[in-house]
């Protein structure tokens, strides 16, 4: 992230303190740092802003931003992605920013849009409601050059929330809950996952990859960067009381957040819990099958039974169901943190429906084996006592197993191959 000549008073934090005798800063008229869509001059900063009917709040937000610029002084583009019906777009190119349409809906497709024509070695993003204060603009951006960050977010949660700026409900339970999710499943380290407030570098742009079009896009986005390993900073800022009417669905947008992360984290949505289960399952079924007797508490001097045998043959057929949809999703889609288990790695970089079909037939083999020297058993002992029926469930178990395994390899594979 090299510094040119024209970044100069970018991250020198004493340029608003050097002020000419009208007091104004010495980068001169705010508006004169605007750069419109056909000028030629290329712009240090990109701050970009979706709309959809922000006509209560959007002069207030270029004005900060204009503040901002005036602070950095660096030729800047504010480029605004609306979708609105009412005068937002007028009252922004007014203002002289640049108005762009998005081809398609969504508050994560209209970000993409824009950051597509952005020119920008540094960008901005923020939303045009009020709630974010575009005066801290300054902060983001020295701290980004100050820490070799690829990308640095303004943190509500580690700063200050104005009275009314955000529900109890969000500030308390939802924002932690989502930041602590996103937290364990990818290692973003962050404090405020869905703060919208960021600003990154163009190589960290370019780095990235997304894909979403809805809200979960401000989850995607650090996600992507987590799993690169580019550098996420946080500073702490001030969240505001919104202009304008609300647009965010609580419980709907919480809840694609979570599924989103999920979906794109197969190791911790099946192969960890698959694996937990099936394992369990056999533990339990070896203790059955060998009769284990427990010496401990209340259940002293008592024998591990057939019913132990069916709860473990039941968690060993569901894991190994659940853990293989962690295969099926890594090779049918392509999510963002694959799985990190050996098991799961072994299978989808060792895949072929031959192995697996083999793999299943020698499985179905030992159950059909097993099952046949029971009933062998049965047979010369003059059809008297049944076996046990620990030993018929083990075998039976092994049977359900193997037959899976034949038919996912080949289900594996056309997935693989599709």
């Amino acid at each position: 992230m090299s510094s040119e000549s024209s970044d100069g008073a970018l991250f020198d934090a004493s340029a608003s303190d050097r002020l000419t005798d009208s007091g104004s800063p010495l980068a001169g008229d705010k508006d004169e740092l605007l750069v419109s869509a056909n000028s030629e001059q290329q712009p240090t900063l990109s701050v970009v802003m979706p709309t959809l009917n922000e006509e209560d709040g959007i002069t207030e937000c270029i004005q900060r931003i204009k503040t901002a610029i005036a602070e950095l002084g660096v030729p800047t583009e504010i480029i605004i992605s609306d979708s609105s019906t009412d005068r937002t777009p007028e009252i922004a190119r007014d203002l002289g920013a640049i108005v762009v349409e998005p081809d398609q809906p969504g508050y994560g497709y209209a970000y993409q849009y824009a950051f597509e024509q952005t020119r920008g070695t540094y960008i901005a993003m923020g939303d045009a409601d009020t709630t974010y204060d575009f005066e801290e603009l300054p902060k983001l951006l020295r701290y980004l050059r100050k820490e070799d960050a690829d990308i640095v977010m303004g943190s509500r949660l580690d700063g200050e929330i104005k009275p009314g700026a955000m529900p109890n409900l969000h500030q308390y339970v939802g924002n932690p809950l989502l930041t602590k999710f996103l937290n364990a499943f990818y290692d973003a380290g962050v404090s405020d996952a869905h703060s919208g407030f960021r600003v990154f570098t163009r190589d960290a742009f370019e780095a990235m990859e997304f894909e979403t079009s809805g809200m979960e896009f401000a989850s995607e986005m650090i996600m992507d960067a987590s799993v690169k390993d580019l550098a996420i900073e946080e500073v702490p800022i001030t969240y505001h009381e919104r202009e304008g009417e609300a647009t965010l669905d609580s419980f709907q947008d919480g809840w694609r957040h979570v599924k989103f992360m999920l979906l794109n984290a197969p190791g911790y949505l099946f192969s960890i819990p698959g694996l937990v289960m099936a394992s369990s399952g056999l533990l339990l079924m070896f203790l059955a099958f060998f009769g284990y007797e427990m010496n401990f508490g209340p259940i002293a001097n008592q024998q591990v039974g057939v019913r132990t045998m069916v709860a473990g043959s039941l968690l060993t057929i569901v894991g190994y169901q659940v853990a293989s949809k962690g295969v099926f999703a890594t090779i049918s889609g392509d999510p963002i943190r694959r799985p990190e288990d050996r098991v799961t790695n072994w299978i989808v970089n060792r895949l072929s429906v031959e192995r697996g079909a083999l793999l299943g037939l020698v499985i179905l083999s030992i159950g059909i084996g097993y099952s046949g020297y029971l009933l062998f058993q049965w047979w010369t002992g003059g059809y008297g006592a049944l076996p046990t029926l620990t030993h018929d469930i083990a075998a039976f178990t092994a049977i359900v197993i193997g037959v899976q395994t034949v038919f996912s390899a080949f289900f594996m594979s056309a997935v693989a191959n599709r």
